[in-house]
């Protein structure tokens, strides 16, 4: 597995490419895409997959938050509030995965995969323009990084996911601002992970690397793409394609044991 040579180098350079642009393109991470892959294609074990996968995210998250915050900037004290919890959440959750059985591991990720593929399939476009009515006060707002910061931890993505419908239906924040609020929470927890991960020896640097390389020259690609095509239609495909991988994860075991 190790990118020793240069057409392996070459060729780990190109998978993170076609990753980071689909990610871009699709608008939910990298991750959820590169960590069955890592798990399908390269044989890896789930926690090392999850932490060689964020090595290619934690860049491309800490450069997205740092240009979201120039576009849509949210009160500094809120972004530490909720990426400081987020960030103690991950750390905690982190270490208790890292010592999961793989196949659990296996198991909630492809759970997790399920419902994000449901939850697409079934979720209308957001509006930019008028925010919807909160039902809790915003001093709770530092408590979703708690929610954000366990799917870090525990699966290595889904803190935006989880965070931004929260932040929109239970707080009434505008789509533009909940999602500026998720990358305060899932930027800083992505390092936490990293580096927990790297601690307990699930990290492939010398895949991870290159992945990550890659990833950061066609992002912008993937979103500017994205902006032209017609969104409803692409996110129903790409559910679709997560749903089947999900499915496939569940069932592998029995099929190819």
């Amino acid at each position: 597995m190790l990118a020793s040579s240069v057409p392996e180098l070459l060729a780990m350079l190109s998978l993170g490419a076609a990753l980071g642009f689909l990610g871009g393109l699709f608008g939910i991470g990298g991750g959820i895409i590169v960590i069955p892959l890592l798990v399908l294609a390269f044989g890896m074990d789930q926690a090392v997959a999850q932490g060689t996968a964020l090595v290619m995210m934690a860049p491309n998250l800490l450069i997205a938050w740092w240009r979201y915050s120039q576009r849509q900037p949210v009160p500094l004290k809120v972004a530490l509030q909720i990426g400081g919890l987020a960030s103690l959440t991950t750390w905690v959750v982190a270490h208790v995965a890292t010592r999961l059985a793989p196949d659990v591991m296996r198991t909630v990720f492809s759970l997790f995969l399920l419902f994000v593929a449901v939850r697409m399939l079934r979720q209308k476009l957001p509006s930019f323009a008028a925010a919807p009515r909160a039902t809790l006060p915003e001093r709770w707002l530092p408590l979703v990084g708690v929610v954000g910061g366990s799917s870090m931890g525990l699966l290595g993505v889904g803190g935006g996911l989880l965070a931004t419908p929260i932040f929109t239906g239970w707080f009434g924040q505008r789509q533009t601002v909940a999602q500026s609020l998720s990358l305060a929470l899932v930027a800083p927890s992505s390092m936490i992970a990293l580096l927990t991960y790297s601690s307990a020896q699930r990290v492939d640097w010398s895949l991870g690397l290159p992945l990550a390389a890659g990833g950061l020259f066609t992002v912008s690609a993937g979103v500017a793409l994205a902006l032209r095509l017609p969104e409803r239609r692409m996110r129903i495909a790409f559910a679709i394609m997560v749903l089947c991988t999900a499915l496939w994860l569940l069932v592998r075991p029995w099929v190819m044991p």
